[in-house]
């Protein structure tokens, strides 16, 4: 059900956005206690603000009361993908070179399955990342087809 309620949700916000300039992160359609969320991340180079939010979750909430395609009651929202936007196409590993990201993998790598450091390079196959082991930095290469999740990461 939730397939189809992020597939219907994406065809019909994406006019939306294309219109806007602004870009689908991504579309969660998940309960929480009793209530049911749709929750639309967008956004732009630069990022998004609270007035491209509220336009897209205006025009978005018109078109889902007329085209009605989800059974139940939810809420939906709109907003940024905050600081540690995932990074769910291959294109958003790319924007991604030269950023300090979070990597989980499917299996292990050298024994680990999470990577957190620089990722310095993305050949559409490869990311060599690059990571602080205590006090030397080492590269490692991850095979794309490896990664079950990619997030940036805030460094503080």
């Amino acid at each position: 059900m939730s397939g189809n309620v992020r597939e219907a949700t994406e065809s019909l916000v994406t006019p939306i956005l294309d219109e806007l300039s602004l870009e689908l992160v991504d579309i969660e359609f998940k309960k929480e206690g009793k209530s049911w969320f749709l929750r639309v991340y967008i956004d732009r180079d630069g990022g998004v603000d609270l007035d491209d939010c509220t336009n897209v979750s205006e025009r978005l909430s018109e078109i889902l009361d007329k085209q009605d395609p989800i059974e139940q009651m939810y809420y939906l929202e709109v907003s940024s993908p905050g600081a540690e936007r995932p990074l769910k196409k291959e294109q958003d590993v790319k924007r991604a070179v030269g950023k300090h990201i979070n990597i989980t993998t499917y299996a292990p790598i050298d024994g680990e399955k999470t990577f957190e450091g620089k990722l310095v390079n993305f050949d559409g196959s490869i990311l060599t990342m690059e990571l602080k082991v205590k006090t030397r930095t080492k590269q490692i290469q991850i095979p794309y087809d490896k990664v079950a999740k990619a997030r940036l990461a805030v460094v503080f």
